[in-house]
């Protein structure tokens, strides 16, 4: 039996996830949880430590995915990490990897490539869904994305944690200059948001931890 522990903030997705699972014969849903901090600790009162924990990535305000992913492969032993999700940014992928995720799939997935996913998994391999291999095949082909002079100072500054106002009075420019650039960077970066943008900047070496 390959035990399995179904982290995902939507109890709709967690019982949809639990009947697909307990509807095939080698497959047993093992527990559930809620956010990364829940999953800790259900893995901490588990007599046996699961095989796969299938883990969602934004969950509403408890610990992301990323960060319990981590935590997680970093204990003794550890499950493999199976990332189930509907973000398919670079940052998202690249901080989902580089954290110890064993693959990563979309939630779009049809439930035989879930089911295949998990057994594969469970065996040590990596398993990643096509869109997101390719996503990944072309950053790497693609080398570390360039950004300006200015680009890279202001979002060194967004990992400070300054608002759009603080960076162009410490810049001597227009909010709306900053916002553009933001645009820019955000584009050149693959991403949609300031903390995928951050992730990315930092997982690529353009910019410093603040």
């Amino acid at each position: 039996m390959i035990r399995v522990l179904l982290v995902d903030d939507h109890p709709v997705v967690r019982r949809g996830l639990r009947a697909m699972v307990e509807d095939l014969p080698e497959l047993e849903a093992v527990g559930e949880a809620a956010d990364g901090a829940e999953a800790l600790r259900v893995l901490e009162a588990l007599d046996a430590r699961p095989d796969v924990v299938l883990m969602d990535l934004q969950m509403g305000t408890g610990m992301h995915g990323v960060e319990a992913t981590r935590r997680i492969t970093a204990l003794p032993d550890p499950p493999a990490v199976l990332i189930l999700t509907t973000y398919s940014t670079d940052a998202d992928i690249l901080s989902a990897v580089e954290a110890g995720a064993t693959g990563y799939l979309l939630k779009d997935a049809p439930p035989e490539e879930v089911a295949a996913a998990v057994r594969a998994a469970s065996r040590g391999e990596t398993v990643l869904a096509p869109p997101v291999a390719a996503r990944l095949l072309g950053r790497v082909r693609a080398g570390r994305p360039t950004l300006s002079p200015r680009e890279t100072q202001i979002l060194q500054l967004l990992a400070s944690g300054l608002a759009n106002r603080q960076i162009s009075k410490q810049l001597f420019i227009s909010e709306a200059t900053v916002k553009t650039h933001l645009v820019h960077i955000y584009d050149k970066l693959g991403v949609d948001s300031r903390t995928s943008a951050i992730a990315a900047g930092l997982s690529s070496g353009l910019i410093r931890p603040a």
